[in-house]
């Protein structure tokens, strides 16, 4: 695991958290949460439930106390303000509309609370819904749009107001899949459209890295990680972050070091490398993590080129669509394989595995990431 306070390096920040705790009734939740998001950038907040990023989130726009440290907008702290002070709009799951008013009276809701004269806040509702695709729907009450077309209402009325730092709890949960596919795209582009630094919380590792060009991921109140998405997915810093990046097949290895480089053993199979192929791997007993489309199957007595060649047995066999998924016994772990290839159930098979595609940890590590 990296430090607990880690900062995505920015000059000028739009936001700067530092040394951020928050405890629900006495229970830390946030443990000194260090970051910087830089002005127009957009990150995702990422991780499993209960690992602080809502809080994380909902402590920036000020529905959450903190127990200490800063939150910093324009070198000012702004822990200690109300939420309507920050300078910050959110977006909800639920939408938060009030089901009594149009889309005119929604979107233009804090355009009124600040005192906004009706012909601006007509023609300012007028051009953000011509962005939103929603021309027309001024007189419509909102409970007679669709899911699609009341997040775009929500988006408009947070984007109304001109908030410097757009925040998104998870908004578009509540749509079907396509819809949803649909939003990701549309809020990306608005985002950059506008320059707005956003921050959006999900739980969904496709929409962030499709969303974000920046993510965050959380573990118990701690940052993990911080990186492009890129980076993260291919580069993971932990096991825990490896795994929650969908590299969830877990084969137990022993590494050692040899005169000519490095020797990998995993199930009786071994792989050695050159001091020039092998990356600085753990030495000792370690645990590789990989994709189920980083493996393939090969005949049992196939010529390993260099790849780590698993002996194992087809345990079950299935067909999601253009290709096989397998379960395969190998190394006293059952590993997600998908292949071309069809096979049988109970056939012996060599599970090939290039070693670059491994994410390899100490075993210790990763029995704490478990």
């Amino acid at each position: 695991m990296q430090a607990e306070t880690q900062t995505m390096s920015c000059a000028g920040a739009a936001i700067q958290v530092r040394d951020l705790r928050v405890a629900y009734g006495g229970t830390p939740v946030l443990h000194g949460v260090s970051l910087d998001f830089a002005p127009g950038t957009f990150t995702a907040l990422l991780g499993s439930s209960g690992c602080g990023k809502t809080t994380l989130l909902r402590s920036l726009c000020g529905f959450v106390p903190v127990t200490s440290g800063a939150i910093l907008v324009g070198n000012r702290d702004v822990a200690p303000l109300p939420p309507e002070k920050r300078g910050m709009a959110m977006v909800f799951q639920s939408y938060a509309l009030w089901p009594h008013m149009t889309v005119l009276q929604n979107m233009g809701y804090g355009l009124r609370l600040r005192g906004k004269p009706k012909a601006e806040i007509v023609a300012k509702v007028a051009a953000l819904l011509a962005m939103l695709g929603l021309t027309g729907y001024e007189e419509r009450k909102v409970t007679a749009l669709s899911g699609g077309q009341r997040q775009r209402v929500a988006l408009g009325r947070a984007l109304a107001i001109d908030p410097g730092i757009l925040l998104l709890d998870e908004p578009l949960s509540n749509l079907d899949a396509k819809i949803r596919m649909t939003m990701r795209h549309e809020i990306r582009a608005i985002q950059q459209r506008l320059g707005v630094t956003a921050i959006h919380v999900t739980h969904d590792r496709e929409e962030a890295m499709t969303m974000a060009d920046r993510l965050v991921i959380m573990q118990a109140g701690r940052v993990a990680q911080v990186g492009s998405p890129e980076e993260v997915y291919d580069r993971p810093a932990s096991a825990f972050v490896a795994n929650f990046m969908g590299a969830e097949n877990v084969l137990p290895l022993h590494v050692e070091r040899t005169g000519a480089g490095t020797a990998i053993t995993a199930g009786g199979a071994v792989v050695h490398l050159t001091n020039r192929d092998a990356p600085a791997h753990p030495t000792g007993e370690a645990v590789a993590y990989f994709r189920d489309d980083v493996a393939s199957l090969d005949a049992p007595d196939a010529d390993p080129r260099g790849d780590l060649l698993v002996p194992g047995l087809i345990v079950a066999r299935s067909y999601p669509g253009g290709l096989y998924r397998y379960r395969v016994e190998a190394a006293g772990r059952q590993i997600t394989v998908d292949d071309a290839t069809r096979h049988e159930p109970g056939v012996a098979v060599s599970l090939r595995i290039p070693t670059e595609r491994l994410h390899i940890f100490p075993a210790a590590e990763a029995a704490l990431a478990a």
